[in-house]
This record gives structure tokens, sequence and C-alpha cells, in this order.
């Protein structure tokens, strides 16, 4: 079965016709340049240079030469459907939009997309935007509205804490309301992510949480950072086990329920807070064992009873209550007060 492309032309023949207005040796360079043959690995312009014993500034001057004479030419003049087809879809997609999610929108087909590559470059409406230390390789066919974009990307940026996590949803809505004066039909969803996907800066997890590439909790390198972003998708304290079988799940990565552990001890984004139990820091738990639970317990209240130190300990730890009976009975740490409260020894 064939593959279902958005276009209605046979892009290998518009690229036959197009290149048969060169010669012979500016064919082959473009041939070999964008991959347009048999072999569909593009040739550098060294490469290509030392084929034909020429200089890779040489190898330049005749790939643009070629492509000024395409222009030039009748044929490229009867390929105006095709070049409005292709603009119609850029349009479509947001008219501004990364080089790689353009042409596997368009075909699967290495073969495909690199004579898509070609049109695109010989077409005059088309500009394309080199990659940068910010942006990915882009293709527009509006100039303002590219500039409009790459800014609200560098506000949206500036907005955002190192280590922040968003929602798909949460960040396309930070996002438009950084898009000003941009018109109404591209404020949607779709177009505001195929947006956010120009950036290298800004970034989303296997989870499909976007923050800053450079934070650990988007551009997960280790167990520990894995086990963060499970137990925060998890949202409640969950058993080491579980964490590793979640890992494994969700990462493709395999994890050790003993090495999971031993990383989950050693970070001090998590809190053990029961038997194999872990909980993130950042929800509030105390940290240290029930002893010390009980001790910061009675610090911020003062002298308590026996079943308000109870109740207030359950919730920082999921242990039995005899656990914190058999505690507080230690006289080397706590001492019942002449009203029968509990206090620090």
């Amino acid at each position: 079965m064939s593959e279902k492309t958005p276009i209605t032309f046979k892009p290998k023949q518009v690229v036959k016709r197009l290149l048969s207005v060169l010669g012979d040796r500016a064919q082959d360079v473009l041939t070999s340049r964008f991959g347009l043959g048999n072999d569909t690995k593009r040739m550098t312009l060294e490469a290509i240079g030392k084929k034909y014993k020429i200089t890779r500034e040489r190898v330049r001057q005749i790939e643009n030469y070629s492509i000024i004479n395409i222009r030039k030419s009748k044929e490229y003049a009867k390929e105006k459907a095709v070049f409005d087809e292709l603009k119609k879809i850029i349009a479509d997609l947001g008219s501004t939009i990364h080089e790689e999610a353009l042409l596997k929108h368009i075909s699967k087909d290495k073969a495909t997309q690199n004579q898509i590559h070609f049109l695109l470059t010989v077409g005059e409406d088309f500009m394309k935007e080199k990659e940068d230390l910010e942006f990915k390789h882009r293709w527009t066919i509006d100039k303002d509205l590219s500039k409009k974009i790459h800014y609200s990307l560098r506000q949206l940026y500036s907005t955002l804490s190192d280590d922040e996590i968003l929602l798909e949803s949460e960040m396309i809505e930070k996002f438009l309301e950084h898009l000003k004066d941009v018109s109404d039909k591209y404020r949607n969803e779709e177009i505001a992510k195929r947006w956010l996907e120009l950036s290298k800066v800004i970034d989303k997890n296997p989870l499909g949480e976007w923050g800053k590439t450079k934070s650990a909790n988007i551009n997960a390198k280790g167990m520990r950072d894995y086990a963060y972003l499970v137990i925060r998708r998890h949202g409640s304290p969950i058993h080491f086990r579980e964490v590793a079988k979640l890992i494994t799940e969700l990462f493709k990565k395999k994890a050790h329920v003993a090495t999971t552990h031993n990383e989950l001890i050693k970070d001090p984004r998590f809190v053990l807070v029961g038997r194999g139990l872990y909980a993130l820091s950042e929800w509030g738990y105390m940290s240290g064992v029930v002893k010390d639970v009980i001790k910061g317990v009675i610090a911020k209240n003062g002298p308590m009873t026996k079943d308000d130190i109870v109740k207030k300990v359950l919730k920082e730890r999921y242990v039995k209550e005899n656990t914190i009976m058999v505690n507080l009975q230690n006289p080397k740490f706590f001492k019942k007060t002449k009203d029968g409260k509990y206090d620090i020894a």
C-alpha cells in the first residue's frame, strides 16, 4: 500500500523536469547536494569538489547559479501550481515550521523528503532560517510573522524558572499569552505546539511535560531524574519497587529495584515516608526517621497530647500508630509534662 501524503503532485517528476534545464555537471552537483539520486545521502561541498577536482567554493557557486537558472526557466514557471500547493501546506501548518516536522508531515520516505527540500530551496516563496543556538532549521513564508514567533518564544523562555515543569496545555496557554499581533487563525493549540517545537531551549520530556531543555526534569539523564519524574507524576508516596517498574515502562530504561532504591536514598529530592515508600521533599514532608518527625512536630507546635502527635506524624509518615508510641516512650528524646502532654526531653 502506498504512503498517503498531503501532496497531489509527484515530487520526483517535478524535480526531474526542473533539473532538465541544466547541463550535466550542474545537474550532478544538485543531485549530489540534495540526495536526489539513488543514494539519498546528501554530499558535502568538499566531497563534490574532490570528485570534480574543484574547490568547495566553486561547487557552492555552481549550486547557486544552477538554482538561479532554474528559477529563470520556462520549466519553473510551468510548475507554479506545485509551489502554490507547497505554500498552502506551510500556511496551514502555521507559516513557519521546523524543517524536519514539515518534511515528515509531507512524507516518511527519505527520497521524497529530499525532493521536497530541493523544491523548497528552489521556490522563491520559501525562506530557510538556519539553525542557531536558540532555534532549529525552519522554513517560513512570512518573515514578519516569523520574527513575532521568535520574539514570543524568547519571552516565554525568560519567564520559565530553571526546573519548572508544565503540562503541554499549560505551556501552550503560557505561550499564547506572549504571542502579540498574531492573526487569530494561528492562535490554536496545534500551531502553538508546532511553534514551540522550533525552540532548542524549550523542550518536552518523554512524559509530554514541558520546560527548559537544560533542566534534568526535561532532559533526564540518570535513574534519579527518571525516579523524580515518576514519583511527581504519581502524585503521592510510592514504593521503590513500583518506581523501578514505572521507569522501565515509561522511559524504556531497565531499572533494577536495588539500584533504584539506592539512588532514592542518596538524593535529597526524595523522603522515605514509610516502609519502602518514597515521597518528594518538595511536597513538604519532614526528613528523617519517625523520632525526628515527632521532634519536628513538637518543636513547631509546642507540647502536645499523644493523640495530636499521632495525627500530625501520620500526615508525614506511613507508619503504624504503635511505632509512633514506641518512639514517644523513649526518655532520651521525649518527656511527659505535668498536664500529660509530650515535650522534647
